[in-house]
């Protein structure tokens, strides 16, 4: 189970709906055949159902009549002017007597109803044999044929029994002894047998049974009493026990569906054959095209299925094999012919968002590449702008102590000034340093410009110790007021006043610039900040601070320039709002 499991989840997609579907039509097959199967079983008790009822309505009327035959019987047989005639016949009489009668009797089976619609005729015999019979279609018994209505009948003494009909006669016979009532004595006076037209009885009260659909068979035991010659074999139809049921039996290669029903009033069993194979040939034609539709649809869904399940796929597919080039290092998308053509489903929108990704990673490597060059370009500047530092520690150390030697005090201050400004921007090595080492490199700088400006240079800080611990970009300050000084105080005579001030709001922190100089026209500011102009000083431009600014935090963030001739100079820096170490 595990093993196919493991299997099924490895497999394609579209071959997963394929089994998947195959699977759903199997178990639906399943059940419509056992669905079938409890109707088929659901369709046999109701034949059970109807033609047991038919048959037990056809055998309650065929023994109703039969009844009614019987009572005829009796009529016959105790009748007081037939009960005399035969003791006078049994006393002996003479011929002219014996004629008269026989006329007198007759008459007197004619008047009680011999003559019935079902009766072909009835016979009466004396004790010595003579016949007495009334009807159209009565017939002269063989001896031995009467021997055994008289053996037949003695044993129910007087009582009617019924004779099946045999290959002379083929009509039942309802006989009984007729025995002398006078006195009681009960004397054996004659023998009576009632012939009962079975055809025309059968065919009027079971109509429809024997049909070419039914067939109506009644045995008595194992003696069939009608038809007298059946087609159907007689022992199957004697091994059914029971009073009633039904029961499929296969006879010379087709089926019949037996119904059977015991008589409550005589020793028969009444049985109905229908044609099991006539009964369900529609059944089995309908049946045989539900399987064949069944299997053409199953045919035509599995082929939706497929090209359905390709339909989802083959555009997987082929973004599997357009992300399995850019893993190779192919970035450049190539487009299909009928890729805008796509449906703006899953499997589509894959497909373009794949596209975008794409485009999207070729132009961040792109903008990736121009700012590796941009840092290049920062940090040969910065190495050009520290030319051989040993060089000039060693130089900067040995013009210190001349100066020293010869109390040139302030020449001594600004040398320890410029090695401490060089030390701390070679040695910082981090691209983001803490707002106060960009401060005290500031504050060297600065100190060097004053001992050449003296009182025109004022310089102040307005930075809270909350923000000292604040990550800024390296050498991001240094240049902004190196311009301030190169384009704001070397153009003045009076004083500059040059201000550093930090503040934040959310999580943005704003460091700005300030200074009280001539000032730059909007179009200068514009060139500069394209970086078109030349920067004096260490060369690191206002284009080249933003860069690094973008670089580092996004495109959000940067720095702007307000300014405007004769209204000094505002540089605004806006940087993430980000603490460093402990503080944070």
């Amino acid at each position: 189970m595990i093993y196919l499991k493991a299997l099924y989840m490895n497999l394609r997609i579209k071959h997963k709906m394929f089994v998947l579907i195959s699977v759903i039509m199997l178990v639906v097959a399943v059940l419509a055949i056992i669905i079938q199967q409890y109707a088929f079983d659901f369709y046999d008790r109701e034949i059970y159902k109807q033609s047991s009822k038919a048959l037990s309505l056809s055998s309650i009327s065929i023994e109703n009549e039969l009844k009614k035959m019987e009572k005829l019987t009796f009529m016959l047989s105790t009748d007081s002017t037939i009960q005399h005639y035969l003791r006078s016949i049994k006393s002996g009489l003479s011929d002219y007597d014996n004629y008269v009668v026989k006329l007198t009797v007759k008459e007197r089976m004619v008047n009680i109803g011999a003559l019935d619609k079902y009766v072909l005729s009835a016979q009466l015999y004396d004790v010595n044999d003579n016949e007495y019979a009334v009807g159209a279609n009565s017939v002269t018994l063989f001896q031995d044929r009467l021997n055994e209505f008289k053996q037949l009948t003695t044993v129910n003494k007087g009582g009617n029994t019924w004779i099946a009909p045999n290959s002379y006669d083929k009509s039942l016979v309802a006989a009984r002894e007729v025995r002398s009532f006078e006195q009681l004595n009960l004397d054996y006076i004659g023998t009576l047998a009632l012939r009962i037209d079975m055809n025309k009885l059968f065919r009027d009260l079971a109509k429809g049974m024997n049909s070419n659909d039914a067939q109506l068979i009644i045995m008595n035991h194992n003696e069939a009493v009608y038809p007298e010659a059946s087609e159907f074999p007689i022992d199957s139809l004697a091994a059914l026990s029971g009073k009633e049921g039904y029961k499929v039996i296969k006879y010379e290669g087709r089926q019949y569906f037996v119904t059977f029903i015991a008589s409550t009033y005589t020793d028969w069993t009444y049985f109905t054959l229908i044609p099991f194979d006539d009964i369900f040939d529609r059944v089995v034609k309908v049946k045989n095209t539900i399987i064949i539709i069944f299997a053409i649809l199953f045919i035509v869904i599995l082929f939706i299925a497929v090209s359905f399940a390709k339909g989802i796929t083959e555009p997987i597919e082929r973004l599997n094999a357009k992300m399995k080039r850019v893993q190779l290092g192919h970035f450049e998308y190539m487009e299909e012919p009928n890729e805008r053509a796509l449906a703006m489903d899953e499997a589509g929108q894959m497909h373009r968002n794949f596209r975008i990704m794409v485009e999207r990673i070729n132009e961040l490597i792109h903008e990736n590449y121009v700012k590796q060059l941009t840092i290049r370009d920062t940090e040969f500047k910065a190495l050009q702008a520290q030319i051989n530092p040993h060089f000039l520690y060693n130089t900067l150390e040995s013009i210190n102590w001349s100066a020293k030697l010869s109390n040139q005090t302030h020449i001594s201050q600004m040398v320890e000034a410029l090695g401490s400004l060089l030390r701390t921007s070679i040695n910082l090595k981090e691209p983001l340093i803490p707002l106060s080492k960009e401060l005290d490199i500031i504050n060297h700088y600065v100190t060097i410009q004053k001992y050449r400006f003296e009182e025109r240079l004022d310089f102040q800080v307005d930075v809270p110790d909350t923000l000292m611990h604040c990550s800024i970009p390296k050498l991001s300050l240094q240049p902004l007021v190196e311009n301030a000084i190169n384009y704001g105080l070397e153009q003045m005579i009076d004083t500059c006043s040059i201000r550093i001030a930090a503040f934040t709001e959310d999580n943005w922190l704003f460091i700005t610039v300030e200074d009280n100089g001539p000032g730059m026209e909007e179009a200068f500011v514009a060139q500069l900040l394209s970086g078109q102009v030349q920067t004096k000083g260490s060369g690191l431009g206002l284009k080249n601070i933003e860069d690094r600014i973008k670089l580092l935090y996004g495109e959000a963030y940067g720095l702007m320039v307000e300014s405007e001739p004769n209204g000094g100079t505002r540089v605004k820096l806006m940087l993430p709002y980000e603490m460093r170490g402990s503080h944070v």
